[in-house]
């Protein structure tokens, strides 16, 4: 198995959710050569790190500006996994969005190629917009997608500067599904459903969800495709680990799972009798819903990765019982 270069490893947003699935993981494999880059902004990031091994905590906004001012003080790095962002499909201040999103990635990928450290940087499928583009990883298709949202089109503006540039040779990109698993509590409405469901389900026996304005589609019956965190964070340690793996690739299972099958699971592992209540989508969101989302991992598997992605009810039912019912995280 391919390992990593020798030397430092950083990982933005370390403290969140896939970023510190990331650092356990990597802890798993013996390696805690590790800066994590993130904010201090709330008590449950903390939590995210208190079980994880790793050298030293850099603060986000102060790093990228360390990084050009005193480069000497990081000549260990040699990997970078940039996944810090602003993560909220919601946020309506384009200029933070545009500065944490697009800026910030442009200055820190430049300065990694320009010393020839690995950078491996997270994209979203937030970027494919309703899907009528085809959800196809393939670059050739980058120019035609039109994200519904501001974030997806700040994550969208560095896919397409890093394909003009020609950096997505040299370069990594993740477009990540709908990840659930250990360590989201910090995300507040941008959770996932499992685990939002899970903490409605504990409180009143029931789930809320939104009823479907699309024909095609039943109440419940919206399709997304939902990956585990542990199996995201497997595919993006083989890319970043394959040096020849260059350009953008989907993250998900490639399966499409209705709202209705992922919460029976939930229900299942709570040992409860399943009960649905649905309800109005809030109007703002009618016109930036995805209805439907399938990861085509095709370059995935084409370039070697062969590791079977966990099913959704096992999946569940690890997050549900190891990790939500105990109330732990990744590590402990």
């Amino acid at each position: 198995m391919a390992k990593f270069v020798k030397g430092k490893i950083v990982v933005t947003g370390g403290a969140g959710f896939i970023g510190s699935a990331l650092v356990w993981a990597l802890n798993e494999q013996g390696i805690s050569n590790i800066i994590i880059v993130d904010y201090k902004d709330k008590i449950e990031k903390l939590k995210n790190l208190e079980p994880l091994a790793y050298d030293d905590f850099q603060e986000a906004d102060s790093f990228i500006d360390k990084i050009h001012t005193s480069p000497h003080l990081f000549n260990e790095i040699r990997t970078i996994f940039h996944l810090g962002a602003c993560s909220s499909t919601t946020e309506p201040n384009v200029g933070y969005l545009i500065d944490n999103n697009y800026i910030y990635t442009k200055r820190l990928a430049h300065w990694a190629l320009d010393r020839d450290i690995r950078f491996i940087y997270a994209s979203s499928a937030a970027t494919y917009g309703d899907g009528s583009h085809g959800l196809s990883d393939e670059s050739t298709q980058l120019s035609q997608l039109r994200p519904l949202n501001l974030y997806g089109y700040s994550k969208h503006l560095f896919d397409i500067y890093a394909q003009h540039k020609g950096l997505l040779d040299k370069i990594v990109g993740l477009k990540y599904f709908n990840v659930f698993g250990p360590n989201e509590n910090h995300k507040g409405d941008m959770r996932s459903l499992v685990n939002k469901a899970f903490h409605q389900i504990s409180k009143s026996r029931k789930v809320k969800l939104f009823k479907s304005y699309r024909p095609e589609f039943k109440d419940g019956e919206q399709k997304r495709d939902f990956l585990y965190v542990k199996d995201a964070v497997a595919m993006t340690l083989f890319l970043a680990k394959e040096k020849d793996k260059a350009g953008i690739f989907n993250i998900g299972s490639g399966t499409a799972i209705t709202w209705k099958n992922l919460v029976s699971p939930i229900f299942q592992a709570m040992n409860l009798k399943e009960e649905i209540e649905f309800i109005e989508m809030p109007e703002n969101l009618h016109y930036k819903y995805q209805y439907f989302t399938q990861a085509d991992i095709s370059r995935l598997e084409e370039n070697g990765y062969n590791t079977s992605v966990t099913e959704i009810s096992p999946a569940v039912r690890d997050y549900i019982k190891n990790y939500l019912i105990p109330n732990k995280h990744l590590g402990e």
